[in-house]
């Protein structure tokens, strides 16, 4: 069924959102096998060099994640070529987004790479990119190939993944024949697809940053569940459109921010004489 829905879609002149976000979201549920060994723990065991030795790897998010991203980029390229779509990848490293997928008729669908490690039920925490710059600018080309304003919606894949309890041992070179002794430094992967603001929280990301904080749940991530969910995309660009955090808000010149999560929102916009359906 997935197969001659894909090649319905390859002789379409375009594609909606809505059908982006379910083709990717058939694709994700493939990655857990390809990026698992049959124990459940990751495939990747090191780096080796060209005299094959392997050296093991650290848990940092920034490696892994950037591993993890190495090893599908391949397989997305894949995806668009049996859906019809191009896939481009940012001219520059710290670009906006990760992925941008274009139909025939030049739609484009921006995807975000968003990982972190969970215990239990929650995640260690999740950044959704800046509120700021492009976010706000949405007209103009800032930190990205093409306006934020020109792609069709935004999409998080979200990578999530145990640590390993038994650290790897950093002194110990090992030859490519004793994979089998070395344990991964993470396991369990967990993916989801979600547009961006149907997973986003109210408050920011870490601290003082002019980054959109993610809900932690894995459960409501995997099912669009955050705040916004209920009340709209509009609302979510609003809100994180009039973001200030008290640096921003005493560099503007408005003295304290206008709001801080959504109940002061929903306080802010009454002052302002504005109601939202949505919000009553």
């Amino acid at each position: 069924m997935n197969r001659l829905f894909s090649i319905f879609l390859y002789f379409c002149s375009d594609m909606t959102k809505e059908t982006f976000l379910q083709l990717l979201t058939e694709e994700a549920k493939t990655y857990k096998s390809f990026l698992e060994t049959e124990s459940h723990d990751w495939i990747v065991k090191g780096f080796i060099d060209v005299d094959k030795n392997v050296y093991t790897i650290t848990n940092d998010t920034k490696v892994v994640s950037k591993i993890i991203e190495i090893l599908l980029i391949p397989k997305l390229l894949l995806f668009a070529e049996r859906n019809g779509l191009e896939l481009e990848l940012p001219s520059k490293q710290n670009f906006y987004p990760d992925l941008t997928f274009k139909d025939k008729e030049g739609h484009l669908f921006a995807v975000d790479f968003k990982s972190s490690y969970y215990d239990g039920d929650s995640v260690n925490g999740l950044t959704l990119g800046s509120y700021w710059g492009y976010f706000r600018e949405r007209n103009t080309i800032k930190s990205m190939d093409h306006s934020y304003n020109s792609y069709s919606s935004h999409t998080v894949l979200g990578m999530l993944y145990k640590q390993s309890v038994i650290k790897p041992d950093e002194r110990t070179v090992y030859s490519v024949d004793e994979l089998v002794i070395i344990h991964s430094v993470i396991e369990q992967f967990i993916f989801f697809v979600q547009p961006k603001w149907k997973i986003a929280s109210d408050i920011p990301g870490s601290g003082n940053t002019r980054n959109i904080g993610g809900i932690t749940n894995i459960i409501k991530l995997q099912n669009g569940e955050g705040p916004f969910s209920s009340l709209g995309e509009d609302v979510f660009d609003d809100y994180w459109m009039g973001y200030f955090n008290k640096v921003d808000a005493r560099t503007a010149g408005i003295g304290s921010p206008r709001y801080h999560n959504l109940a002061t929102y929903k306080t802010y916009l009454k002052s302002q004489n504005i109601l939202l359906d949505k919000l009553k």
